[in-house]
């Protein structure tokens, strides 16, 4: 069309938000020991911690709910989710899961082994905590501007260094690595695409060296898209092809469905080989449900097998990747720091650049996210020293992440352009006052390192 287009749908259903006092949420973040993980959603005004089971659903969706066969074993709607998976995805063997941390849990129990080292261009928290709690390593080996907050627009931050894996393999030998795992989107630095190249070329690695090669798929629409639009030979190739053809050259698959399945709840293992399915199912068993529902209702399978062939729309993508672009412009143009090009789920504020007079030892992402929430009652989440910080598992040493950034996770189909200027202006208030702010003292961790972002608890230094 000729002119600016608005939004592929239309909204029919409203949910009210509450407005709080700015000494309510200081009286309220107090009592969370500085954790908006451990804030009252009613009293979020805007939330952005995640864009995990938070999409609208839609008409669609809602009417497959009613279709929902909640038999023990073998129901309806477990064969309808088969099929959209077979036919959006080309994978041949579906397990349900009740969500994307139970599908880490099946491919850290199957893949890994303790000592050895699974490598990945930048492991989520889920599938690192599960990992590291079955006692096997983790490498991120995204290739360097990946992990550059400052580094000029890169289209595929997101890409595993095939040089840096394999000086990785030469140094421990092969018999040292146990799986390889390619995230798409890669969510640590900034939802950043990964190339349809970059796929082709880890594959090779991985079957040159007879390791397995195995994806995170939570976000792969997203990434389709940005193959899609940035990706020489892929202009006038179909979402839904592309997506089949990103999962065409792994053995298996883990998803979040909260992600790209446009659905509240549900996950996905899925694999070619029939020897891992058969893994697979017997430990759904124990710890989902019968293979045929994993822990899910059957309304939730229904929904989803809608969800995943809604996610493959172009029109829909389109959309959803520019509003994100749209809040990253507007906060670019107020002297912001993110990082750049924006990704596909959300902005990843630099706290480095946004907060340089406080180390990071002093959790500057964190202090960032709780401002924004004092401030304003817009909810974000920290990705950086508390995150992906810790202790290295041989020396016990302290260790940093190279990335300290604030994520702003943006909802499917929830929010108006209009809510995205609050949190700019928000921002950008903090931002003109920043000198005025100090960082965070962390006084409670729980005992998996990975993972003590969720109940961690800070004082106010």
């Amino acid at each position: 069309m000729r002119f600016q287009t608005a939004e592929p749908f239309r909204i029919k259903m409203i949910e009210h938000v509450k407005k709080t006092t700015f000494e309510q949420r200081a009286e309220w973040l107090k009592e969370a020991q500085y954790n908006v993980f451990r804030v009252k959603a009613e009293n979020v005004y805007i939330d952005c911690l995640t864009d995990s089971g938070t999409s609208a659903m839609s008409k669609n969706q809602w009417a497959a709910l009613m279709m929902g066969d909640e038999s023990y074993a073998s129901c309806d709607s477990f064969f309808r989710l088969e099929q959209s998976v077979h036919q959006t995805y080309g994978m041949p063997l579906v397990q349900p899961v009740h969500q994307g941390r139970a599908a880490d849990y099946l491919l850290a129990k199957i893949y890994t082994q303790p000592g050895k080292i699974a490598i990945g261009n930048m492991h989520f928290d889920t599938f690192r905590g599960n990992a590291e709690v079955l006692g096997a390593l983790v490498e991120d080996l995204v290739f360097d501007e990946g992990k550059d907050a400052a580094s000029p627009a890169s289209p595929f931050k997101g890409n595993m260094d095939i040089a840096k894996c394999e000086k990785l393999i030469a140094e421990k030998g092969i018999d040292q690595i146990s799986v390889i795992i390619l995230t798409v989107t890669c969510n640590n630095n900034g939802g950043q695409p990964v190339s349809m190249q970059n796929i082709k070329d880890v594959a090779a690695l991985a079957r040159n060296h007879n390791i397995p090669f195995v994806m995170d798929i939570a976000r792969i629409a997203e990434n389709a898209y940005f193959i899609k639009t940035r990706e020489d030979g892929y202009y006038d190739v179909d979402i839904v092809d592309i997506v089949k053809e990103q999962l065409s050259y792994c053995e298996t698959a883990v998803m979040s469905a909260k992600k790209d399945g446009l659905v509240n709840i549900g996950g996905l293992f899925l694999t070619r080989n029939q020897h891992i399915f058969a893994k697979a199912n017997q430990l759904a068993i124990v710890h989902e449900g019968f293979i045929t529902y994993g822990g899910l209702a059957g309304r939730d399978m229904d929904a989803l097998a809608v969800g995943i062939k809604e996610a493959c729309d172009f029109d829909y993508l389109q959309y959803r990747v520019g509003q994100v672009e749209y809040l990253g412009n507007q906060l670019k143009e107020k002297g912001i720091p993110i990082i750049e090009p924006p990704g596909g789920h959300g902005i990843y504020v630099d706290a480095r650049r946004f907060f340089p007079h406080i180390p990071q030892h002093d959790f500057p992402a964190q202090r960032l996210v709780v401002a924004l929430y004092q401030e304003s009652g817009i909810r974000a989440v920290e990705l950086g020293a508390c995150a992906f910080g810790g202790k290295d598992p041989i020396t016990g040493e302290a260790t940093w992440p190279q990335l300290e950034t604030m994520r702003i996770a943006i909802s499917r189909r929830v929010y108006t352009n209009d809510h995205l200027d609050c949190i700019v202006n928000a921002l950008d208030y903090i931002y003109q006052n920043r000198d005025s702010y100090k960082g965070l003292k962390l006084v409670f961790e729980g005992p998996i390192v990975s993972l003590r972002h969720f109940t961690a608890g800070f004082e106010l230094l």
